[in-house]
């Protein structure tokens, strides 16, 4: 069968969809892409995967860049016509199913999270729910077409919305390679606190400065490591002066893409992201769980399923930077209470979240989907 996902860039397809898109690939699948294509062009053509170059522009709402993007997919699904349609995140959810009107084809629809759509208070969000939530019921609702979700409270969000429930799939996250990504010893020296993710707000990296300095100001002399750079496209990217005054501050250390992200939990003894929500389950703390870090999450959805509170890290407030503070202190207190978390965090990555197992589960679904078809 013929799958094509539909992804809003190629270095999100990489780093989010790569098991499941492997997984396809193995079982007989024939797999294409179709991305805003950039840097990751060639890897997706190494992997043996067919790219498919669409105009996606995230951070924009026009209607005529949105049309653009529609047309652009209607005419690749019409030359293409593939067995199954696997739409990553909500906007492609939206553009591809109206792209797809009319055409053959079962359609995945993965929501990686709810977003800042459904998190955020302002204005813009506040219209893109009251509009958007009749017309995601609708497309999500057609005959061929299903939900993937990564936790069961955006499933249960789905249903609020009026989705029926036996059109909504969970497979827990999207798979992290634990063959690759392994436990380390914890590095001598200063206590180093990992932080991993795109510097947006909603990933709560300004919790994390702010956590650090209660920590220095304590006498803690604890190192934070922040891997990641800001998202252009995102309306909420932090902004680079921000980011430069944080690097100098002390004990504070910038390391800016990562590409091997082991090399950050090397340094690292303990993982926090203090998110505001619209989580799927976070990549960051996967793999920090594949490493056999402790972790230190907010109560939202998505981390709460591999952050377990007394078993692999602990759970904050959103926007509590002295219980972030408090609950890392616990952590930098007790090198057994550390070992004992990483260990969990670890078993847990490899039962239930490893790639092998979600790419298993997905490729299932699209057998039972295509044999359905």
């Amino acid at each position: 069968m013929r799958l094509l996902y539909v992804v809003t860039e190629d270095w999100y397809f990489l780093l989010h969809r790569l098991p499941m898109a492997l997984a396809a690939k193995s079982a007989g699948f024939d797999v294409h892409v179709a991305t805003r294509l950039n840097d990751g062009a060639d890897a997706i053509v190494r992997l043996g995967f067919t790219p498919h170059p669409i105009p996606f522009a995230r951070a924009s709402v026009s209607p005529l860049s949105s049309l653009k993007t529609i047309a652009a997919l209607r005419s690749i699904e019409r030359r293409l016509a593939p067995d199954i349609i696997h739409h990553v995140s909500l906007q492609t959810i939206v553009l591809g199913s109206i792209a797809a009107l009319g055409l053959p084809g079962v359609r995945v629809n993965a929501l990686t999270g709810l977003g800042d759509v459904f998190i955020s208070n302002n204005p813009t969000a506040r219209l893109l729910r009251r509009l958007g939530s009749p017309l995601i019921r609708f497309l999500l609702s057609r005959r061929g077409s299903v939900a993937l979700v990564e936790n069961p409270d955006d499933a249960q969000t789905l249903a609020t919305l009026g989705i029926e429930r036996g059109r909504i799939v969970h497979i827990a996250g999207s798979g992290v390679d634990v063959e690759r990504l392994r436990p380390a010893p914890e590095p001598p020296g200063p206590l180093g606190i990992g932080f991993a993710g795109r510097l947006i707000e909603r990933k709560g990296v300004r919790t994390v400065v702010e956590a650090h300095r209660l920590l220095r100001g304590r006498g803690s002399d604890a190192r934070l490591l922040i891997a990641g750079t800001p998202d252009r496209d995102n309306p909420t990217a932090t902004r680079q002066e921000d980011i430069a005054a944080w690097g100098r501050e002390p004990g504070v250390t910038l390391l800016g893409h990562v590409t091997n992200i082991a090399e950050l939990w090397a340094r690292a003894a303990i993982a926090v992201l203090p998110s505001h929500g619209g989580e799927g389950v976070p990549m960051a703390l996967l793999e920090a769980a594949a490493c056999g870090r402790p972790m230190v999450a907010t109560d939202v959805p998505g981390c709460r399923e591999i952050v377990v509170p007394g078993k692999t890290g602990l759970l904050v407030p959103v926007n509590d930077a002295p219980a972030l503070a408090d609950a890392i202190e616990t952590l930098a207190r007790a090198p057994a209470l550390r070992a004992q978390y990483g260990a969990a965090a670890r078993e847990l990555a490899v039962e239930r979240f490893s790639a092998d197992s979600v790419g298993r589960q997905v490729v299932d679904l699209y057998r039972s989907l295509g044999a359905g078809r």
